[in-house]
Protein backbone atom coordinates (compact mmCIF):
# COMPACT_ATOMS: atom_id res chain seq x y z
CA UNK A 1 0.00 0.00 0.00
CA UNK A 2 1.38 3.56 -0.49
CA UNK A 3 2.26 5.34 2.41
CA UNK A 4 -0.50 7.92 1.00
CA UNK A 5 -3.40 6.21 2.08
CA UNK A 6 -1.69 5.61 5.40
CA UNK A 7 -1.51 9.44 6.03
CA UNK A 8 -4.78 10.07 4.87
CA UNK A 9 -4.44 11.45 1.21
CA UNK A 10 -7.73 9.97 -0.39
CA UNK A 11 -6.27 10.48 -3.71
CA UNK A 12 -3.61 8.03 -2.56
CA UNK A 13 -1.07 10.22 -4.25
CA UNK A 14 2.32 11.62 -3.78
CA UNK A 15 2.83 15.70 -3.56
CA UNK A 16 5.23 15.03 -7.01
CA UNK A 17 1.94 13.09 -8.25
CA UNK A 18 -0.32 15.51 -7.26
CA UNK A 19 1.49 18.46 -8.75
CA UNK A 20 2.18 16.36 -12.29
CA UNK A 21 -2.06 15.88 -12.25
CA UNK A 22 -2.47 19.64 -11.61
CA UNK A 23 0.37 20.40 -14.29
CA UNK A 24 -1.30 18.31 -16.63
CA UNK A 25 -5.06 19.50 -15.81
CA UNK A 26 -4.02 22.79 -16.40
CA UNK A 27 -2.42 22.36 -19.88
CA UNK A 28 -5.86 19.95 -21.10
CA UNK A 29 -7.70 23.24 -19.59
CA UNK A 30 -5.96 25.72 -21.56
CA UNK A 31 -5.64 23.33 -25.08
CA UNK A 32 -9.21 22.85 -24.70
CA UNK A 33 -9.84 26.43 -24.62
CA UNK A 34 -7.64 27.55 -26.94
CA UNK A 35 -9.56 25.06 -29.45
CA UNK A 36 -13.25 25.93 -28.97
CA UNK A 37 -13.57 23.03 -26.49
CA UNK A 38 -12.60 20.53 -28.91
CA UNK A 39 -9.79 18.27 -29.56
CA UNK A 40 -9.20 16.55 -33.28
CA UNK A 41 -7.34 13.78 -33.65
CA UNK A 42 -4.45 15.83 -35.55
CA UNK A 43 -4.47 17.94 -32.60
CA UNK A 44 -3.24 15.57 -30.16
CA UNK A 45 0.57 15.09 -30.92
CA UNK A 46 1.15 19.23 -30.15
CA UNK A 47 -1.28 19.12 -26.85
CA UNK A 48 0.97 16.05 -25.86
CA UNK A 49 4.12 18.01 -26.75
CA UNK A 50 2.91 20.91 -24.16
CA UNK A 51 1.86 18.55 -21.28
CA UNK A 52 5.07 17.13 -21.76
CA UNK A 53 6.57 20.67 -21.19
CA UNK A 54 4.61 21.17 -18.18
CA UNK A 55 5.49 17.94 -16.54
CA UNK A 56 9.07 18.39 -17.16
CA UNK A 57 8.60 22.47 -15.57
CA UNK A 58 7.74 20.54 -12.71
CA UNK A 59 10.40 18.13 -12.42
CA UNK A 60 12.95 20.91 -13.79
CA UNK A 61 11.14 22.57 -10.35
CA UNK A 62 12.41 19.75 -7.96
CA UNK A 63 15.70 19.95 -9.53
CA UNK A 64 16.68 23.33 -8.72
CA UNK A 65 14.98 23.02 -5.61
CA UNK A 66 17.39 19.95 -4.76
CA UNK A 67 20.39 21.90 -6.18
CA UNK A 68 20.20 25.02 -4.15
CA UNK A 69 19.99 22.45 -0.83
Amino acid sequence: MDDAYVVGDPDGLSPLQIRIRDAVARELHAQFALRADRLDLADLPEVAYQITRRVDEVLSGLTDVTRSS
